[in-house]
């Protein structure tokens, strides 16, 4: 499953780096994906937005419904 994520993530990084910001992946521990955001996004307000609503739900649609997003520093 982690492959899978992995492979989501390099799917929508053009995405999010096309406005400033990039994503990075840092581990996986059960279902929960732990992600690092760079750029603009580390201090873009709407940054919770775009992981939760945006990457963990698409995540959830594509990889399992069971996988949980946190933000690292």
């Amino acid at each position: 499953m982690e492959e899978k994520v992995k492979a989501f993530i390099e799917e929508v990084r053009p995405y999010i780096q096309s406005h400033g910001g990039d994503v990075e992946f840092v581990s996986m521990e059960g279902n929960t994906v732990r992600l690092k955001l760079l750029g603009a996004c580390r201090s873009c307000p709407g940054a919770v937005m775009t992981l939760h609503h945006g990457i963990e739900a698409q995540l959830r649609e594509t990889v399992s419904p069971d996988l949980v997003v946190e933000r690292v520093q």
